[in-house]
């Protein structure tokens, strides 16, 4: 009933920037909390950012000043910009979010299926 895509990931150079975005659609009343995560090979999926239905944010620490999360209500979408990309950031991005449905006027979390996101040197 709630489908989130993201896209905007590929691949870029070190110092390098892109945006992801993740656009949430189906039968829904309200977005709350989003989150953007990441999963390199052989480690496990992290939390990278979050934004709440307030526009209040949250980062990890080793991406602040580099990573932004931003959400546009109207159009159901939640974006990430990425700058000063490092090597390290290599991972599959992954769109998380807070949604209350009409089916269920109920609120539960939903994953988008990733957006490969690759840092050359």
């Amino acid at each position: 009933q709630v489908q989130l895509v993201e896209s905007g990931g590929g691949l870029v150079q070190a110092g390098g920037s892109l945006r992801l975005s993740c656009r949430a659609s189906g039968r829904i009343v309200s977005i709350n909390a989003v989150g953007w995560y990441r999963q390199a090979p052989g480690k496990e999926r992290e939390l990278v950012a979050a934004i709440t239905s307030g526009g209040t944010t949250n980062y990890k620490d080793i991406v602040k000043s580099r990573f932004t999360i931003s959400r546009d209500n109207a159009n159901n979408t939640v974006y990430l910009q990425m700058n000063s990309l490092k090597p390290e950031d290599t991972a599959v991005y992954y769109c998380n979010a807070n949604v209350r449905t009409i089916a269920t006027w109920s609120s539960a979390d939903y994953w988008g299926q990733g957006t490969q996101v690759t840092v050359s040197s």
